[in-house]
C-alpha cells in the first residue's frame, strides 16, 4: 500500500522560498498544499509555476487550521522565524525553519523545547550538511586521513545580496558555522570578529571572524556581499593532508593535497640541526555523487518525519549556531575582543 505524501505548507515565496517551494513539489514523499506570503500575489505567482493545485494566500492561520497539513517550511525574514516557527509548533505541526533558527538564544531554546515536548520534528535548513561534498570532507576528517586537524579558513563572499534587515554575519556566518561545527564536532570556545559597515550605517558588509575550538583548533571566516568575486571556499588544515572544499567549482568540489609540514622531532641544539620537511604530493579530485543538496534536505525531513530518522540539523544545532553569531555581534560591539562561548 502507497504511503500518502506528507502535506507542507510553505511560508515565504521571496528569495529562496520558489527554491524550497520547488523541490517540496518535486520530492515524493512530501506535497505543497500551500504557498503564504504576506503579498499573496507573490505567493500566486510561485504557484502558478511550481504547484499549480495548491492554494496561495496571505493567511498562515488558514494552512495551519488544514488538517491535511502536517508540516510547515519557513522561508522568511529572519526576524520573523521564532513567532511564525512557534504558531507551526503549537498548532501541531513538524516545522522545517530556514537558518538562522531565530535571534536570540532564549527564542531558540524556545522553539526546541517545543518540538520535544509534543514530539516534533524542528529542523533548520543548514542545506550545506546535506551537500556531498561537505560530507566527503567530514569523512576525511573523521577517519584520520587528514591527520589532526589544525585550522579551517573559510571565504564566503560576492557583490550583494545587501540586505537591510541583518547584516552579513547573520546572512552569511550560519552557513560557514553548521559546516565548522559539523566538521569539528563541537561548537567553538570562543569567537572574536571585527566589522566594517561602507554601505548603511551600522550594518556590516564585511565581517573577519577567528574562532578556537576544542584541542587548539582555529578557524577564521571572511563574510562580506561587497566583493567582485563570489567565492564560497573553505580550506581544512591537517598534520597529514589539506584539503580544498570549492562551492562554486562545478567540477572539482573538492581537492585533496597530500602536504604537509613536519619538523625533527628532537629538539633541535642549532640552528643547523633545526629541519623542516615540506611535502607537495599529489592533488586528488574524487567523483562525488550529486544530488541537489536542498533536494535530499527536504527528502531527510520527510524521513525524520515519516520513519523517525534522527535530525541531522535540529534545533539545538539552530540553538548552537545562533548563540555564535550572538558572540560574534557582541565582539562586534566591543571592537574585536574575544567573547567566551564555554
Amino acid at each position: 500500500m502507497t504511503t500518502p505524501p506528507i502535506g507542507v505548507a510553505l511560508v515565504g515565496t521571496g528569495y529562496w522560498g520558489p527554491a524550497l517551494a520547488r523541490n517540496i513539489a518535486n520530492v515524493d514523499a512530501t506535497e505543497l498544499l500551500h504557498l503564504v506570503d504576506r503579498d499573496a500575489s507573490r505567493a500566486e505567482a510561485t504557484r502558478d509555476r511550481i504547484a499549480p493545485e495548491a492554494l496561495a494566500h496571505d493567511d498562515l492561520a488558514r494552512a495551519l487550521a488544514d488538517p491535511a497539513v502536517h508540516a510547515v517550511a519557513i522561508a522568511t525574514p529572519a526576524a520573523t522565524h521564532f513567532e511564525l516557527a512557534e504558531a507551526a509548533l503549537l498548532a501541531g505541526k513538524h516545522a522545517l525553519v530556514e537558518k538562522p533558527l531565530a535571534m536570540t538564544e532564549d527564542e531558540c531554546a524556545r522553539l526546541d523545547g517545543l518540538a520535544e515536548e509534543r514530539g516534533l520534528v524542528l529542523m533548520v535548513g543548514h542545506v550545506f550538511l546535506f551537500n556531498a561534498a561537505v560530507t566527503y570532507v567530514k569523512t576525511l576528517i573523521d577517519s584520520g586521513e587528514l591527520g589532526d586537524v589544525l585550522y579551517v579558513h573559510s571565504r564566503r563572499v560576492n557583490l550583494g545580496r545587501v540586505q537591510a534587515d541583518i547584516n552579513a554575519l547573520w546572512s552569511f556566518a550560519p552557513h560557514d558555522l553548521s559546516i565548522l561545527d559539523y566538521w569539528m564536532g563541537a561548537a567553538p570556545t570562543s569567537i572574536a570578529a571585527r566589522g566594517f559597515s561602507y554601505i548603511q550605517d551600522g550594518v556590516e558588509d564585511v565581517v573577519f571572524c577567528t574562532l578556537e575550538y576544542p584541542g587548539g583548533r582555529g578557524a577564521h571566516m571572511h563574510i562580506s556581499w561587497l566583493d567582485p568575486r563570489k567565492v564560497r571556499e573553505m580550506t581544512v588544515v591537517g598534520s597529514k593532508k589539506m584539503v580544498v572544499f570549492d562551492d562554486v567549482d562545478p567540477q572539482a568540489k573538492v581537492k585533496l593535497y597530500d602536504s604537509s609540514v613536519t619538523t625533527s622531532p628532537a629538539p633541535p641544539t642549532s640552528f643547523a640541526d633545526w629541519q623542516v620537511d615540506i611535502r607537495h604530493g599529489d592533488v586528488a579530485i574524487p567523483r562525488l555523487p550529486w544530488v541537489e543538496p536542498l533536494r535530499a534536505e527536504v527528502e531527510h525531513f520527510a524521513a525524520c518525519i515519516r520513519d523517525g530518522v534522527p535530525c541531522r540539523t535540529p534545533g539545538r544545532q539552530g540553538r548552537a549556531v545562533t548563540r555564535a553569531i550572538l558572540a560574534a555581534q557582541r565582539s562586534l560591539r566591543e571592537g574585536g575582543a574575544a567573547v567566551s562561548l564555554s
